[in-house]
């Protein structure tokens, strides 16, 4: 006879466990942590929920489309929603990676959506976007990490808006059958106006912060997207706040202004969870992120370098195209 198979059921704790999010599970604080420091008051965010942020929100809602400003609790959502911008999320709200500091959860992604490039373009034509953002999760379950969907949905945002312009924030599409830089050649070819990949810490911490990626293959990639088209826009994103030193970033600073990457944000780590991720070291003084912005800006000669305490890697992202073109049509 055939023994039964009986399914385990599994406590609240052993679910949400599964769907942590954060640090390595064996380096997270765990349930027990202390509450961190109070935040400065240049950190404090002002609710603003208007007509403009609820028509947005409804419009992803009836789509069933995602957002990273809502799944990484961007502290900017009211103020670019209340402006009609928004970054969409790609490839499911599930991540095969786990980033000390991201907010999206870790988990086994469900079946791309074939649909979703439509219904991302449509939306940016409802909403009246001139400018597009559109970021998402690592799919290491998919021999081209997802390529082949990012290039879709530009290829779709630009017959249904070709006037609006379209960044996309892209992981490195390593560790698949195909070969990362064909991946990056497909989106590169689809002809997204801002190319970027977030370096996001220094080589230090880079290995314990950010597992799964690399420090010099994120270089890499920024470096072969020049290589694949010179007058390509490239761009990439530092937090700070998580235990780095100010020269450290410097550094980083240097090392991404070599792979000729025009545009860095700069922001403050803000702990999405006490129990999961990692705690804030510091709480960077606006005047810090400030000498940030003059060093890349005068010493780096990079186009454009947004620097500030609320600053993420969307913010603005229009704005800063529209800079870094002009001055890299000099």
């Amino acid at each position: 006879m055939t023994d039964l198979q009986i399914p385990t059921i599994k406590t609240r704790e052993q679910a949400l466990s599964d769907l942590r999010r954060g640090a390595p599970l064996h380096s997270a604080p765990g349930p027990g942590a202390g509450r961190p420091e109070r935040r400065p008051d240049w950190l404090k965010v002002r609710v603003q929920e208007g007509d403009n942020f609820t028509e947005l929100r409804n419009i992803m809602r009836e789509r069933g489309l995602h957002t990273v400003c809502e799944e990484a609790a961007c502290p900017n959502i009211y103020e670019c929603w209340e402006a009609r911008e928004a970054t969409f999320l790609v490839a499911g709200d599930l991540c095969t990676r786990r980033c000390g500091f991201c907010d999206i959860k870790t988990a086994r992604p469900a079946p791309l959506d074939p649909e979703e490039p439509a219904k991302i373009a449509e939306a940016v034509a409802l909403m009246g976007l001139e400018f597009a953002v559109v970021t998402g999760v690592a799919r290491d379950d998919l021999a081209d990490g997802a390529s082949a969907h990012w290039a879709a949905t530009v290829t779709a945002i630009r017959r249904a808006v070709p006037t609006c312009g379209i960044e996309v924030l892209i992981p490195d599409f390593k560790g698949r059958k195909e070969e990362p830089r064909a991946s990056l050649a497909r989106v590169v070819e689809a002809g997204p106006d801002v190319l970027a990949h977030n370096l996001e810490t220094v080589p230090r911490l880079h290995p314990s912060i950010r597992p799964g990626f690399g420090y010099d293959s994120s270089l890499g990639l920024l470096r072969w997207a020049k290589e694949l088209k010179r007058d390509q826009v490239t761009k990439s994103n530092l937090i700070v706040g998580m235990g780095e030193r100010e020269d450290e970033v410097y550094n980083a600073m240097s090392d991404l202004a070599a792979t000729g990457c025009d545009v860095l944000t700069i922001g403050q780590y803000l702990q999405p969870s006490v129990s999961w991720h990692l705690p804030v070291d510091r709480w960077v003084h606006p005047d810090e992120f400030a000498r940030y912005k003059v060093f890349g800006e005068n010493e780096l000669g990079m186009a454009w370098v947004e620097s500030g305490p609320l600053v993420r890697s969307s913010y603005h992202a229009g704005k800063q195209h529209k800079a870094a073109a002009a001055r890299l049509a000099l």
